[in-house]
């Protein structure tokens, strides 16, 4: 089975590129190893232009900001799949966000979308500032975001072997560099 894990955001707000940052990580920390082929995509803030990514795929794990209702707060995790998104995951945040959303129910009305898990966190908003640095409750989000992606690896067949330990952190200082 092909698996691809798919990191969306927009690196240069902040929070907002934790799912790059995330893809980053696991590029870095984990290696794959069984029958099944992973591939890990920093597919940023391109959207509609990853429907050929997205479609060569038989399953998509997807790290991503989400927006959710006045009871949330920045950190909190979520982990759901496409088909069957909460009703509190609002979708009205950034522009990236937004798209992305557009981009998987259009691949869905075409037919072309694979299963597709989405393992998002609730970023603090900076606005038109930008920053490489992650807040403090991102991280720690991000860690159990971490954790969910290995057990979604695990639950569709991969094993997954943690190769090198950097810091989530550090990376979001370079991941502009590519993999």
């Amino acid at each position: 089975m092909k698996i691809l894990v798919l990191g969306i955001g927009n690196i240069l707000f902040g929070d907002e590129g934790v799912g790059v940052h995330l893809a980053h990580l696991f590029a870095k920390n984990y290696c794959f190893e069984g029958k099944h082929q992973v591939d890990i995509v920093d597919g940023g803030t391109l959207a509609q232009f990853l429907i050929p990514t997205i479609t060569s795929y038989e399953r998509v794990l997807i790290f991503d900001c989400v927006n959710v209702g006045n009871e949330s707060r920045i950190g909190d995790v979520y982990a759901f799949d496409f088909n069957d998104i909460p009703l509190a995951i609002t979708w009205q945040g950034s522009a990236h966000e937004v798209e992305m959303l557009q981009t998987l129910k259009m691949t869905e009305i075409n037919g072309d979308l694979p299963p597709v898990k989405i393992i998002g966190v609730i970023p603090e908003v900076i606005g038109s500032e930008t920053s490489f640095e992650l807040s403090d409750a991102v991280c720690h989000g991000a860690e159990m975001m971490e954790d969910l992606a290995v057990k979604v690896l695990e639950e569709w067949g991969v094993q997954v072997k943690k190769i090198a330990c950097y810091p989530l952190r550090e990376l979001a200082q370079t991941t502009f560099r590519g993999f």
